[in-house]
């Protein structure tokens, strides 16, 4: 009997899908749970951090159809709009995290909820956005101080794959998607960035060991792109000239073809300054569109990164100082030296156990010579830029993305908090398993 019902429940939703999809024989690749309807909202007597044109001390915000539909002094309500009044608060655009692993990683040390690396050297092929995980717990807790986006980033491996820019809200992947790819990621061969275990490890072998296996490391690097380009050239000649012999299909080199022709950036996490001035030849002799990330040192080729416009992805900040001998600011300061240079600049988290304390990152950074305002625009415009959407987030304009969040002061202070947050123009709840925990042991007998 209740095996028969089940049959029954299974065909009814079975049809209803169908039926949905356009008629019995009929299918619609969209998801199964329908979109909600447009949202308009209009958020008045709001101050108004564009971020790139003048604070706007009393304005108005509409959204509408998931984007700003009007921004100003002097703007005018719709009819129907659900309105929030902001008198005595903010408007800024969501933050960005440039690196984590949000969406890949739920608990660290359980290798099961762990998703950001792939067996051997050459993982180009790897596209993060298949991978990623929309109910993780991190999400929830990130969004709720205010970031609304993150670029997922893969990491094992000399070329580690693709990354994602997602937007921290959505059903299933393909509705956090805001741009993929977005980078190539590789890991500047050497002990830097490689964990305390491996760095223990080197130091038990001679700087001569460390130096060869480095340099047979970048060897192997260089063919890997001129492989890259040479498969490339050779399925193009073929796509002109039918006579020509069929190749084989190569997935890595495949993914690689839009690096090596300058299409794709490239991301490398490289720390020191020798690493750094390194993969900045490398970057020149392969002709790559270079991204640093990490750049624990480079303050210290600071001219170097601005001749070649080369921006850098620092963090994270709040971290000890590399080596024994570091000031003890040395991580704090390294973003304001890189900006005085006149480098352009974003923050990364790396650990999505830690996204959500992006804003502080920035903060500290402002409180040892980064200008507040620049400290602002490196978790908003700035990383927008360099991955190529700044005309859909980054700022509060008419006609961009309505990823928008609501304070009671500066979000780069750890005593703001976040009043409303839109993703796309939709009102995100401001849960997560942080607030749920407190409102369960606050309520305790």
């Amino acid at each position: 009997m209740k095996r028969n019902g089940i049959k029954v429940l299974v065909i009814v939703l079975v049809l209803g899908v169908l039926v949905g999809a356009g008629g019995p024989m009929g299918f619609d690749p969209s998801p199964v749970f329908a979109q909600a309807p447009s949202e308009t909202y209009a958020i008045r007597n709001a101050r108004i951090v564009t971020v790139t044109g003048p604070v706007i001390e009393k304005g108005t915000i509409v959204i509408s159809k998931g984007k700003i539909a009007a921004v100003g002094g002097n703007v005018t309500v719709p009819q129907g709009a659900t309105s929030i009044d902001a008198t005595g608060l903010s408007v800024y655009p969501g933050m960005i995290d440039a690196g984590t692993e949000l969406g890949l990683t739920e608990i660290g040390s359980v290798a099961g909820s762990v998703d950001t690396s792939e067996i051997g050297d050459n993982n180009a092929n790897v596209h993060v956005d298949v991978a990623l995980h929309p109910d993780g717990s991190h999400i929830a807790v990130t969004r709720v101080n205010g970031i609304t986006t993150a670029l997922s980033a893969p990491r094992g491996g000399l070329i580690a794959g693709q990354s994602a820019l997602i937007d921290l809200d959505g059903w299933v992947p393909r509705d956090m998607i805001l741009k993929s790819p977005v980078a190539m990621h590789i890991n500047w061969p050497g002990a830097q960035g490689q964990g305390f275990e491996f760095a223990s490890f080197q130091q038990q072998r001679s700087v001569t060991e460390i130096r060869k296996e480095q340099d047979r490391q970048i060897e192997s690097l260089k063919k890997i792109l001129r492989d890259a380009k040479a498969y490339g050239d050779a399925r193009d000649a073929r796509s002109r000239d039918s006579s020509l012999p069929r190749q084989d299909i190569d997935l890595k080199l495949e993914a690689l073809v839009p690096v090596v022709r300058g299409e794709m950036p490239v991301i490398v996490n490289a720390n020191t300054e020798r690493d750094i001035k390194n993969a900045i030849a490398f970057a020149d002799e392969m002709k790559l569109k270079m991204i640093l990330s990490g750049g624990v040192e480079a303050h210290k080729v600071a001219d170097k990164l601005k001749a070649r416009n080369i921006p850098v992805i620092v963090g994270p900040v709040l971290r000890m100082p590399n080596n024994e001998d570091d000031p003890y600011d040395a991580a704090f300061a390294n973003a304001g030296l890189l900006s005085k240079a006149g480098v352009k600049i974003a923050f990364q988290t790396l650990q999505s156990a830690e996204s959500r304390d992006l804003p502080y990152h920035a903060g500290m950074a402002s409180a040892f010579g980064l200008p507040r305002e620049e400290a602002l625009k490196a978790v908003t415009i700035y990383p927008a830029e360099i991955f190529g959407v700044a005309d859909r987030i980054g700022s509060i304009e008419q006609g961009k993305i309505a990823n928008l969040i609501v304070t009671d002061g500066d979000p780069l202070e750890i005593r703001t908090q976040v009043k409303h947050l839109f993703i796309n123009g939709h009102a995100v709840p401001l849960t997560s398993r942080h607030t749920e925990l407190y409102e369960k042991y606050k309520a305790r007998p």
